[in-house]
């Protein structure tokens, strides 16, 4: 028996088996959206040396499982028309040469092209493919593993909005660019269709079940990995019915679908007084109107329901999720040039002290902490397991196996304290826990472990109202 965390005596005992029943085989891990500071420059200010190795301490502790870096090609390879290759290159290829050297895959692409003009554009896409060929085979990231051509081409807001034929056939164009780079494809493949979950644009055909379905009858032959986008409600995502709504999601046999992008918004009714929240802060924000922003991410229950929905997504299935996004410091609204609208989401602004006259805004925010362990202890390569446990209104699980370690997570937002008899063999675990009363941390606010147990086949986890805790001997 092992006493991962003792603090507390009272609650209500649950028995809990994890078997070696395989949910998601050769998991693609938990991760981030993280841009390479497209407009950092137009801002006024690069991301300095000192900066980018604070990102790294970070990055190297939460070890993501991949990342999903967009660019806007007008801050890079496009120049007032011209295609100028190596044009602002050098933080993109600071951002991969480092997920180049810590083996993290890349799920890579563009949000739209140059010029919305230029969807259809012979020259956009061979300017795109012989970039996505410089970075891939000329400058050697085969970090890059998937390449998006649209970001949500299903929306209103994109320049394909909802055309879902155009889309194919400029996928079909891509692809044949591609095969004229000896090599090249057999680095990098096609990801798709990069929808929106609970969201049709009523000029589209397909809702999204719809786009990965047809994608899965027409192009499964050069797609190599199936993405949707997914933005749910607190209320759907505790209540299980986002949970239910992946079940809508089929891929053909063999190959994967991720969560290329996830957070949360509350414009659902239910979610009406986080929603009354948001609207307050975002009025009284000086950088951000909370147009396009998450204005309680910096909130602690936020890391708790980030842990939540990636739970869902292992559970039900599905193979990765990254979260919208890394760092508050990669956007504006609209990728305007100006910092007046920003898009905050992130677990810190790098480019606080430097933009924003606020050193504090470069501290990193409480979800962090969750979502770092996430992502560290649900690495790439490993086996999402079944969980037997008596249910419980307010409590979720999920655990992981690879090369015979193990982890498992648990999720407590309800109003009361449970003791968790956890079946699962394990060696010296750590035991980490996420709450407001105890979170642990070191020098660089990356959390530390409240105690390493015993060796054994039987944990007893003690998960207070309120909590995130993870008990793992994967190293």
């Amino acid at each position: 028996m092992v006493l991962a965390f003792s603090c507390g005596r009272g609650g209500e005992r649950l028995q809990v088996n994890v078997g070696d029943e395989v949910i998601s085989a050769s998991y693609c891990g938990n991760g981030v959206e993280w841009e390479p500071y497209d407009e950092a420059a137009s801002w006024g200010c690069e991301v300095s040396g000192a900066d980018w190795q604070k990102l790294f301490t970070r990055v190297d502790f939460m070890r993501p499982g991949f990342v999903r870096c967009m660019i806007n090609s007008t801050y890079r390879y496009y120049d007032d028309g011209k295609y100028v290759k190596e044009r602002n290159s050098a933080s993109l290829l600071k951002l991969l040469e480092y997920c180049q050297s810590r083996g993290i895959d890349v799920v890579y692409g563009e949000f739209n092209p140059p010029e919305w003009s230029m969807k259809g554009d012979e020259q956009w896409v061979k300017m795109s493919v012989n970039y996505l060929n410089w970075l891939v085979q000329e400058k050697g990231l085969g970090c890059i593993k998937h390449f998006i051509i649209f970001n949500e081409p299903d929306g209103d807001w994109a320049s394909t909005n909802g055309d879902y034929a155009f889309w194919k056939s400029m996928m079909e164009r891509f692809h044949e660019e591609m095969q004229k780079y000896p090599g090249l494809l057999e680095k990098v493949s096609l990801a798709g269709p990069d929808v929106v979950i609970d969201y049709k644009n009523p000029a589209s055909s397909y809702d999204a079940p719809g786009w990965v379905s047809r994608t899965a009858e027409d192009l499964d032959a050069i797609v190599g990995i199936y993405d949707v986008h997914a933005y749910p409600g607190q209320y759907q995502v505790r209540s299980g019915a986002f949970r239910d709504s992946l079940a809508s999601f089929k891929v053909p046999e063999g190959k994967q679908l991720i969560l290329g992008e996830a957070g949360y918004k509350y414009w659902r009714q239910e979610d009406s007084l986080l929603q009354a929240e948001f609207d307050r802060r975002a009025a009284a924000h000086p950088f951000t109107s909370g147009s396009d922003s998450q204005m309680l991410c910096g909130d602690f229950f936020y890391g708790l329901d980030l842990a939540l929905l990636s739970m869902d997504v292992m559970n039900s299935g599905l193979s990765g999720m990254a979260v919208w996004m890394l760092d508050d410091a990669m956007h504006s609204c609209g990728d305007s040039g100006k910092p007046e609208d920003l898009k905050i989401w992130g677990f810190w602004n790098i480019l606080g002290e430097e933009i924003f006259a606020d050193p504090s805004l470069e501290d990193i925010k409480p979800a962090f902490y969750s979502w770092s362990l996430m992502c560290r202890y649900f690495p790439r390569g490993c086996n999402i397991l079944k969980v037997d446990a008596d249910g419980r209104e307010g409590l979720r699980t999920a655990a992981a196996e690879m090369d015979g370690r193990h982890t498992f997570a648990a999720v407590n937002y309800s109003d009361k304290d449970y003791r968790l008899d956890v079946t699962m063999e394990l060696e010296s675990p750590l035991c980490y826990i996420y709450s407001e009363k105890l979170s642990p941390a070191d020098q660089d606010g990356l959390p530390v472990p409240v105690k390493e147990g015993k060796s054994g086949s039987v944990h007893r986890l003690y998960v207070p109202a309120g909590s995130f805790v993870l008990l793992t001997d994967m190293k």
